[in-house]
């Protein structure tokens, strides 16, 4: 169940950048992907973005977060590690710390560190009224987040936290 992080919480890119949440979150709220330290973590990266390309101008910021170091989330975005801003989160502390247990999830964190809606696992459903969340937030478009070729719903793995 979805639960507000500590806005300490460190948090780092996989360019090596490193702030607090809350330093984060200074100028727009997140839209996070969290996806699964593993190979197959690479098969939501089209569901992110179209997720992405219609919130990529919206009053938010759009960026995934990787359970593992910065090696491998290189490794499972690919080009889409260099496209958009990448958390990695390689003991699990960010996932743990906004109450995730399954991954890939899709969580949208306002300015203030509270956590507006979230989904766990691979649920289109329920990822499609996180997205709602944020456009009605943004005042933005709603993007359609299933589409061709998406992986079989109910996928997951769990969080693997420190």
């Amino acid at each position: 169940m979805a639960q507000n992080p500590d806005p300490a919480l460190e948090l780092s890119t996989s360019k090596g950048v490193t702030r607090s949440l809350d330093d984060w979150l200074t100028m727009h709220p997140l839209c996070l992907i969290f996806l699964p330290g593993r190979v197959e973590g690479s098969q939501w990266i089209p569901v992110a973005e179209r997720i992405f390309a219609t919130f990529g101008d919206a009053d938010c910021t759009c960026a995934f977060v990787v359970a593992g170091p910065e090696e491998v989330a290189r490794r499972i975005l690919g080009l889409a590690e260099e496209k958009w801003m990448t958390f990695v989160d390689p003991v699990g502390v960010l996932s743990a710390g906004v109450g995730l247990t399954q991954l890939p999830a899709f969580v949208y964190l306002r300015q203030d560190g509270t956590v507006v809606s979230a989904a766990e696992g691979w649920d289109p459903r329920e990822w499609q009224k996180v997205a709602r969340a944020v456009a009605q937030s943004t005042a933005w478009t709603v993007p359609e987040v299933r589409g061709p070729n998406d992986p079989p719903t109910g996928t997951s793995w769990p969080v693997k936290a420190a």
